[in-house]
């Protein structure tokens, strides 16, 4: 990799300094992670943020790839005999896929072509005969190639051939139609004959004579459309003015009229027509689909993020339970670090119907167990078994002596949580190592009730594709999208820190500069020595050394240590500093930590060294003042409104509470309590033009929202957020 290049590539595109640019592919390029880099090389980086240091890790990524591309091309031209010094000086400078490609076109090996049958029959000087339109008769030019089997007119058609596949491969031409497209070119979408009144075909009824410009089509829009094409629901096409295109074209190549120039002009709509419109339509679908993918990744992105950022309850005694009907619904007690305690089935609903038996249950478990709040799936049976809980926690318990003090035992506060993805949980590896012993229906529980304890603990140990908060996201390209959201897991890792000693062996993979294999040696080494006491004694775990202890140790947190920094995100090679610091103070780090009156003493400038540097100290000071603080919000208590029970109860007009469950880019979706979520569009979500719906909302939010429309049919509820008040 060519890291001076690169840099000035990078910085020149990304507008960004040179110096951070190319400190920033230095410490990529020496194994450093994106979070280590953005957290603790503030002074190397020149402050950029994760944002900006990622976009630098792909831009030279796909510099590299371009680079790989380029050795293969000149290769393969200098191996045809046909390098010169002015393409591979074209070659060499040229930093764009597209470009490059057309370039090479014409010297890129092909199957064979009418082209290049003609040129096997020798006809190439006549076609170039024919583009220099000076023949008066082209038929008589004809003459001196004609062959056995050969007549005139095969020998000008050849030469025709040749000509629509110069022009289909010319550079200007396909800049030329290229630039047709971009400007003017409209995405047709057409039901397939015979498939309009199937009901496979009615979610896509809003494309079945669809027409737009394709710059103005939503990644949405098209994304839904190519599935609908995939299912052999729609027919796509794109269009531009084809006469004018031809136009375009013939005035470039032909000059004059006569014989030669009406051949050339065939020659060239023929080119236009069968070789070059394909090609570029082609090649416009693909860069839809790109930015689409990028689109719709960078939501589901974004959403993964703000759902792996929900609120946690933290460390409570809680009560999980995945709700059923026939089925009953499973019940697990669990202690404060999320360790199965006790499960069982209770059936409050029907067709069992044994609601007393089942209120009795839930009380003695909330008794026997300190359960200090309940979380309930949000699947099957989830409101009534929400209201089931609610009663029971209210009814007295049957036969029960009266309390011998005034002191009532607190009621566990409730929370229905999202239950996306529990079942794959469930039936995954990481469960069946977790309870090797326990059922999927009591895995699943557990995963509910450690969502409410944990978010981000519990959910990194699912395929994020499962956890319900994506749109089309398996209509995309899949390495990219599984790209994309390691790393929004492993930045939300990072960003919260995680607890050593609780930590299972899913959740230390995400921390920086570990992985699968030192995971895993750290959670053996805790259960065979017992808890870490110090972040020093990482370095005792099997095949962890300097490079991965550095990468790592600023995102690990040990509660209770001896030294309480081991608690915090200051990284240890910066310990020297808070201790000269506390020197300095005639004090302890504890004491330094426990006492605002000292920290507003110091003077950060006194202590910056050719190593660290005023964004560290900074840090290191905001550290001080709240060790280890979690970046989470507080967990919210949430209620849906009582009168409506399914989309029957529904009325134009209602306004309702919700939860929003999803965010895309054309609007977000609110569970309002009857099993299917309404969708907010962008148009009504505020009295304000919303570009981007991420401005006014956010992943399980409370809002309020009005009931606009619902199509029965169709099962879809409209909701608009316009002058209702929103919590």
């Amino acid at each position: 990799m060519d890291n001076g290049l690169f840099t000035r590539l990078i910085a020149s595109e990304l507008h960004l300094p040179e110096q951070g640019v190319g400190n920033t592919l230095k410490l990529l390029e020496e194994g450093c992670t994106i979070p280590f880099i953005s957290r603790y090389r503030k002074e190397r980086t020149g402050g950029l943020d994760e944002v900006q240091i990622t976009a630098i890790s792909e831009r030279a990524e796909r510099l590299a790839e371009i680079a790989k591309r380029k050795e293969t091309i000149v290769k393969t031209i200098a191996e045809q005999g046909k390098m010169t010094p002015e393409l591979e000086k074209r070659i060499d400078g040229c930093w764009e896929m597209t470009t490059l490609e057309d370039i090479y076109l014409p010297y890129k090996p092909k199957r064979r072509t009418r082209a290049q049958v003609a040129r096997e029959q020798g006809l190439e000087p006549l076609a170039t005969l024919l583009m220099m339109q000076r023949e008066t008769s082209p038929e008589r030019a004809a003459q001196r190639f004609v062959r056995e089997g050969l007549t005139v007119a095969d020998c000008l058609k050849g030469a025709q051939d040749i000509i629509a596949e110069q022009v289909s491969e010319d550079e200007r031409s396909r800049q030329q139609i290229r630039a047709a497209f971009r400007r003017e070119a409209f995405i047709e979408s057409k039901v397939v004959k015979g498939k309009k009144d199937s009901d496979e075909a009615q979610k896509y009824s809003d494309y079945f004579d669809w027409e737009e410009p394709l710059k103005r089509c939503s990644s949405h829009r098209l994304l839904a459309m190519r599935r609908g094409a995939d299912e052999g629901i729609l027919r796509l096409h794109l269009t531009i003015d084809d006469d004018d295109a031809v136009d375009r074209l013939q005035r470039h190549y032909v000059r004059g009229t006569g014989a030669c120039q009406r051949l050339v002009a065939e020659a060239v709509e023929d080119g236009y027509k069968r070789l070059l419109l394909p090609s570029i339509e082609t090649e416009f679908m693909a860069q839809g689909k790109e930015r689409a993918d990028e689109e719709a990744i960078r939501v589901f992105a974004e959403n993964l993020r703000q759902l792996l950022l929900s609120a946690p309850l933290g460390q409570k005694r809680v009560m999980g339970i995945d709700p059923g009907f026939r089925t009953g619904c499973k019940v697990v007690c669990l202690d404060a670090q999320g360790k199965l305690l006790h499960h069982e089935a209770i059936f409050p609903h029907p067709p069992v119907n044994h609601r007393m038996q089942a209120t009795v249950h839930v009380k003695q478990m909330v008794k026997d167990y300190r359960i200090e709040a309940i979380a309930i799936g949000n699947g099957t049976a989830s409101r009534e078994t929400k209201e089931f809980i609610d009663e029971a926690m209210k009814c007295p318990t049957p036969n029960a002596q009266a309390p011998a003090s005034n002191t009532q035992p607190a009621i566990p506060k409730i929370f229905v949580v999202s239950e996306d993805g529990a079942s794959v949980y469930s039936a995954s590896k990481v469960a069946r190592d977790e309870f090797p012993d326990e059922d999927v229906t009591v895995r699943g529980a557990v995963s509910i009730g450690r969502r409410l304890m944990d978010p981000l603990a519990e959910l990194v140990k699912i395929d994020p594709k499962s956890i319900g908060v994506g749109q089309y996201q398996h209509d995309v390209d899949q390495t990219k999208l599984k790209h994309s959201l390691d790393q929004t897991v492993e930045s939300c890792v990072n960003l919260v820190g995680v607890n050593l000693n609780t930590a299972s062996q899913h959740l230390l993979t995400y921390v920086s500069g570990l992985g699968p294999v030192l995971a895993k040696n750290i959670v053996e080494y805790r259960s065979a020595n017992g808890a870490f006491t110090s972040r020093s004694q990482l370095k005792k775990v099997p095949r962890l050394g300097a490079a991965a202890y550095q990468q790592c140790a600023g995102f690990l947190r040990i509660p209770g240590a001896t030294n309480p920094l081991d608690n915090s995100a200051v990284h240890p090679e910066s310990y020297h500093v808070v201790e000269q610091m506390a020197k300095d103070q005639g004090c302890t780090v504890a004491d330094l930590i426990k006492n605002k009156e000292r920290r507003e003493e110091i003077d950060v400038k006194r202590y910056v060294t050719a190593d660290t540097g005023l964004p560290t100290l900074n840090d290191i000071m905001k550290e001080l003042e709240k060790p280890g603080r979690d970046p989470r919000e507080q967990i919210e208590e949430f209620e849906f409104d009582h009168s409506v029970q399914s989309i029957d109860d529904l009325q134009e007009g209602m306004v309702l509470p919700g939860i929003v469950t999803n965010i895309t880019n054309f609007g977000a979706f609110v569970d309002i309590g009857v099993h299917q979520d309404g969708l907010v569009h962008v148009s009504q979500m505020a009295d304000r033009f919303v570009s981007d719906p991420t401005q006014v909302v956010k992943l399980h939010q409370h809002v309020m929202v009005r009931v606009m429309t619902v199509d029965m049919r169709r099962q879809r509820i409209s909701l608009s957020m316009k002058k209702v008040h929103s919590s």
